[in-house]
């Protein structure tokens, strides 16, 4: 064996065990989830009932609560991450992610929509001393999705003009972001009390909202989503070259650009319709993999949907842990934990990679 080839296999063998942990990672946090909570199962009884066994009362605790709470936060944070990773890559662009380039803000507007001129809701008790409605999950989650996905249809309708230029991109998706957050504050302007606190309600996110059928129509995305990223991640590894580069060996870039923007914007747009605005995911999960495996998409890609997964379920082991038995809002604990931490990368690791 040459000291190429000898280099090549340490290379790769580095690579999958940055991967393997990532994976026990993600698997480590999923039992952390299932032993917290105000019940206070341990982890024999878990154990017990994940094989089959334990009492009626932690099975019900742990299959119809804990675990629906846990895939749905695993889901999101894969949906989020994978789209943030892909964004980063085609727009050439670190900022590049769901909340950077409006979707977040017109999956708020269009769910404010919803809730106050379609009756997306009903009067129920109060939450944090206020009177709130029961949002609608169909109703919202569909105008959410609306919002969330037009956001991209008019960036990609704005960039085909200038030819899909990735700053163009930039650019329209901060000035649309800014647009729909303006629109939302007007729909609240006029509003009343009740509706204004369930938009409020809604934009904080919340994982225990999604049953098992917004899960397994989150994991279908996602699995089609991963399958097409991964297709083309010798592509994307073209792309750290420059376009031109890119151009050189084959690669239809203006493709690449639109399509994985349109499947990036698909998986988030839908993640954030059924829990709501949840910030840096996307944007955090990638450079902290960059930070081990580089800008390898064979790995960077698999690597950032583990992490995504690993830090969205342990911010909402946090949030459940701090304030017991009350939960902390899983969107502002992230932003709370997501900008200090992406400030923290900037400034100890150096330039972004690009």
């Amino acid at each position: 064996m040459t000291n190429k080839n000898h280099e090549y296999y340490q290379y790769m063998a580095k690579k999958w065990a940055v991967l393997f942990a990532l994976a026990a990672a993600l698997l480590l946090s999923i039992v952390v989830a299932l032993s917290v909570g105000s019940a206070g199962l341990p982890l024999v009884e878990i154990l017990q009932v994940m094989f089959g066994g334990g009492e009626s009362t932690s099975r019900t605790i742990i299959f119809n609560i804990r675990m629906p709470r846990i895939a749905t936060g695993m889901a999101v944070g894969i949906s989020l991450a994978m789209a943030g990773c892909i964004m980063q890559s085609v727009l050439r662009n670190p900022l590049a992610s769901a909340s950077t380039l409006g979707i977040s803000q017109g999956a708020s507007f269009g769910a404010a929509v919803a809730i106050v001129y379609f009756e997306a809701g009903m009067r129920t008790g109060i939450f944090s001393g206020a009177e709130i409605m029961t949002v609608n999950p169909f109703t919202t989650t569909a105008f959410a999705f609306i919002g969330g996905i037009s956001t991209t249809i008019l960036i990609l309708l704005l960039s085909y003009r200038s030819g899909a230029d990735p700053a163009t991109m930039i650019l329209a998706g901060v000035a649309i972001g800014a647009m729909f957050t303006g629109a939302t504050a007007m729909v609240q302007y006029f509003a009343d009390d009740v509706r204004i606190g369930s938009i409020v309600y809604w934009t904080f996110g919340n994982l225990g909202r999604p049953g098992w059928r917004e899960i397994r129509i989150l994991s279908v995305l996602n699995a089609a989503g991963f399958l097409y990223f991964i297709f083309n991640r010798w592509n994307y590894n073209a792309m750290e070259s420059g376009p031109h580069t890119a151009k050189s060996l084959g690669v239809n870039v203006d493709g690449l650009v639109l399509v994985g923007m349109a499947v990036a914007t698909l998986i988030s747009a839908t993640a954030i319709a059924f829990v709501g605005t949840i910030s840096f995911i996307g944007l955090i999960a990638p450079h902290i993999v960059r930070k081990f495996v580089g800008n390898d998409y064979r790995f960077l890609i698999p690597g950032s949907a583990l992490m995504g997964g690993t830090i969205l379920i342990g911010a909402d082991i946090a949030s459940r842990m701090i304030r017991s038995p009350a939960v902390l809002p899983i969107g502002a604990f992230t932003s709370f934990l997501g900008a200090p931490l992406f400030l923290y990368l900037i400034i100890n690791k150096g330039k972004m990679a690009k």
